[in-house]
């Protein structure tokens, strides 16, 4: 699989594991025992957008492009700088 596949295989998957909309992904590397990627995810959903609270979450894919590992490593308002 290329880079591409990857990243829209990843963002369905993680998209359906925790019911959250993925938004953007922010990292992909390659290493021996698969992929890894970072992602962006909207948790919460606010009126105004800048306040919706975004969860960054890295993702690891084993060779066959399936989730091995998840796990939240931030989390923010769409507006902070």
């Amino acid at each position: 699989m290329n880079s591409i596949e990857i990243v829209q295989r990843t963002k369905s998957q993680i998209s359906e594991l925790t019911g959250f909309k993925t938004d953007t992904v922010s990292g992909i590397r390659r290493n021996e025992q698969g992929w890894t990627v970072t992602i962006e995810m909207v948790e919460m959903k606010r009126i105004p957008d800048t306040s919706d609270v975004i969860g960054t979450y890295e993702v690891t894919l084993d060779g066959a492009g399936d989730i091995a590992t998840y796990e939240r490593t931030g989390r923010y308002h769409r507006g902070q700088v």
